[in-house]
């Protein structure tokens, strides 16, 4: 009976509106994404007001595909597992509501989940990794190392004090005149590019720990962008290229130590050397190759999910809640949607907090 247990997962905290269907042995019956890049494209990022409409307009479309490509109906499932945040709020309240109507109309059980940890237990998902395991979560709005040490426990043993890596991607595309989204554009010029050209500063690696910092190094690449089109009058596609690959490379260098000296605390910590890495910003071969090498190095066993469940989709979420629901953990019809949900709620705020808690 527990192997058949099935859910609905719904995801819609930022510009992808998705749906999936999962069940208990680890099958992922169907996982529907529907982006939003052409939508947001022209203003070179997300814009909230748009995200939260499409949003609105698409979950039941995605919803009934899921269902349908998994070949079961509503009656079927289980529960509704649903994005409750952290995440742009219209976004997450598009998400909420939407699972909430389809509760009552089938008088299914709904579970809010919380998208990040949606992506901390996504390996559960993919390799059937056991608690505790070290994690690290770098996305377009996250980075952060995490002990998983339960589906409903979480240890942050370090993250950004200021922007995610993948913001920085994106800024940097949006710098150099290369469009949205960000990562992949920047990831493509920086093949052509020598990353040893430009000397890009490598942040909080002179200071113990594993905080991390990447909103200098945007500017710096922003002042290196500006001193070559000062000293040419522009940019030509090498310098462009040779500017992507020494961002690139920084990153992947910071992401590269702060893992060694996580994977040293939690070992230390739990006697346990699995480490796993999720977030879109892991689906970048270079720094994913980074990660994996310091993983080999530290004899750690390296866990990555494939590229379609690294950026946001549903199936994590209906898998998060499959943990929860096999907890008998459920949530009732006062579920709200939360802009911030930090997942170790015991942890110091890193980027500071306000009446809607800590941002992360």
């Amino acid at each position: 009976m527990e192997q058949t247990i099935t859910i609905l997962g719904l995801e819609s905290s930022c510009d992808d509106t998705a749906a999936a269907v999962v069940r208990a042995d680890r099958s992922i019956l169907s996982n529907i994404v529907m982006g939003q890049n052409d939508l947001h494209a022209g203003f070179g990022g997300v814009v909230p007001e748009i995200a939260a409409r499409a949003h609105a307009e698409r979950l039941d479309i995605c919803a009934e595909a899921a269902l349908k490509k998994a070949g079961i109906t509503l009656a079927e499932i289980d529960a509704i597992a649903v994005t409750a945040g952290p995440g742009l709020i219209g976004g997450v309240m598009s998400g909420v509501m939407f699972a909430k109507g389809l509760a009552v109309g089938t008088g299914k059980p709904v579970i809010g989940v919380n998208h990040l940890a949606g992506h901390a237990l996504t390996p559960r998902l993919t390799d059937g990794l056991a608690f505790p395991y070290l994690m690290l979560l770098v996305s377009g709005g996250h980075c952060q190392f995490l002990a998983v040490e339960a589906a409903d426990k979480f240890h942050r043993l370090g993250g950004t004090i200021d922007d995610a890596p993948g913001e920085a991607f994106d800024k940097t595309a949006r710098i150099l005149g290369l469009g949205y989204p960000g990562g992949p554009l920047v990831e493509s010029e920086a093949k052509k590019g020598d990353p040893a050209r430009f000397k890009f500063p490598r942040p909080l690696l002179d200071r113990a720990g594993c905080d991390m910092s990447f909103s200098g190094l945007k500017t710096a690449l922003r002042r290196a962008s500006e001193a070559v089109v000062a000293e040419k009058s522009g940019l030509t596609k090498q310098d462009r290229a040779d500017l992507c690959a020494g961002f690139q490379a920084a990153v992947s260098d910071v992401l590269a130590e702060k893992s060694r000296r996580a994977m040293a605390e939690f070992a230390a910590r739990f006697d346990v050397t699995s480490f796993a890495v999720a977030g879109g910003v892991a689906a970048n071969k270079t720094i994913g190759a980074a990660l994996r090498q310091a993983a080999q190095a530290a004899g750690f066993r390296f866990s990555a999910p494939p590229l379609k469940l690294c950026t946001d989709n549903a199936a994590m979420i209906a898998w998060a809640g499959l943990e929860r629901f096999q907890a008998g953990d459920f949530d009732d019809l006062t579920l709200a949607a939360r802009p911030r949900w930090p997942l170790d709620s015991n942890a110091k705020p890193m980027l500071g907090s306000g009446k809607k808690g800590a941002k992360a």
